[in-house]
């Protein structure tokens, strides 16, 4: 019992983690990469599908991204959609390629992905917590129950706890990361 309580906690640690990874990669360091046009959605046919199910997206140099749509009307739709989303994004078109270039980031905007780069670890770490707390919860209602001992119900804890350890621990490790990716120049 505690040890599907503990897969169940773990797998949800899992999931908190992996969102926390897509949500850096939504904000950009200042270098192309295909994963910044993740969240853009075209009007197509009459409904919303992401970009890259209607264009290819490719690294074309460092600073600059080209998205070539598979059909040529969706070409300006393609271009708008870049433009209206909240990256802050000047795509140009030639012909049938869209070149999405990427600004300098200023110290100034920098320091922005930063402090916005640290609320997301935050929220991970507040969401890994809750996952603790469910599951130790979950351990206790077992004792209550007396299905476990309370030896059991420490030694449960003890490993929930080591879990927590292990995924902000993780956290952290990206948070650096992804900072020291926004400080290069």
């Amino acid at each position: 019992m505690i040890d599907d309580i503990k897969k169940d906690a773990e797998g949800r640690m899992k999931k908190t983690l992996e969102s926390l990874q897509a949500n850096f990669h939504k904000i950009r360091t200042g270098r192309a990469h295909t994963s910044i046009l993740d969240a853009v959605t075209v009007e197509y046919y009459g409904s919303q599908v992401p970009l890259n199910q209607v264009a290819n997206v490719n690294i074309e140099d460092a600073r600059t991204l080209s998205v070539v749509p598979w059909e040529k009307p969706m070409v300006p739709k393609v271009e708008k959609a870049i433009l209206t989303s909240d990256l802050g994004l000047n795509p140009s078109t030639n012909g049938n390629v869209i070149r999405v270039p990427m600004p300098m980031l200023t110290e100034e905007t920098r320091k922005g992905y930063i402090k916005q780069a640290r609320g997301e670890a935050e929220q991970a770490r507040v969401a890994v917590r809750n996952v603790r707390r469910d599951a130790n919860g979950d351990i206790k209602s077992l004792l209550k129950e007396k299905e476990i001992t309370e030896d059991e119900q420490h030694q449960g804890e003890d490993a929930v706890q080591k879990l927590t350890d292990k995924y902000i621990a993780e956290i952290d490790k990206l948070l650096e990361a992804k900072e020291h990716d926004l400080m290069q120049v």
